[in-house]
């Protein structure tokens, strides 16, 4: 299986995706293949914003060899499904897709309803950007959440 997250820049968010689900994947013994990248160029080749990368540290994630890159047409082909972190990137994705492609962009965190949640449909990951601390506390915590789905999900259909 072949993940990718997708946010604003590639700095924040879809990396912290990236990193957390990679963790968890490994610690489950699954075999994913997981990246991330950013629907702008801004930031290519940049690490991830450093406020992003200590407050996964301090979670036991590490995002230190991770780099910014834009999403490429190539992508929608290669990989199975495309987790968008906000409505605005999910219809950005739908427009850049191929049609035969589109159906493997989502709302990231619409796993959660597939996991027993129904509340979480339409939930979006929020920019902690321009925000303090608790916004990069709460993008973990959802992203944890939404990564602890994704695992729960493949682990399922292993067996």
């Amino acid at each position: 299986m072949r993940l990718l997250f997708v946010c604003s820049g590639n700095i924040c968010r879809s990396p912290t995706a990236e990193g957390v689900l990679r963790h968890l994947a490994h610690a489950a013994s699954l075999d994913v293949e997981v990246d991330s990248a950013g629907l702008g160029g801004w930031h290519t080749g940049e690490a991830p914003d450093p406020r992003t990368v200590r407050h996964a540290k301090a979670r036991g994630y590490d995002l230190s060899t991770l780099r910014a890159r834009q999403i490429a047409p190539a992508d929608f082909l290669f990989f199975d499904r495309i987790y968008a972190m906000d409505q605005g990137h999910v219809r950005d994705l739908a427009r850049l897709a191929p049609a035969l492609h589109r159906a493997k962009v989502s709302l990231f965190l619409d796993v959660l309803a597939r996991a027993a949640d129904a509340a979480a449909i339409g939930h979006e990951v929020p920019d902690p950007y321009y925000g303090g601390a608790e916004g990069f506390d709460t993008v973990l915590d959802l992203v944890e959440a939404g990564c602890r789905a994704i695992v729960a999900e493949l682990a399922r259909s292993r067996r």
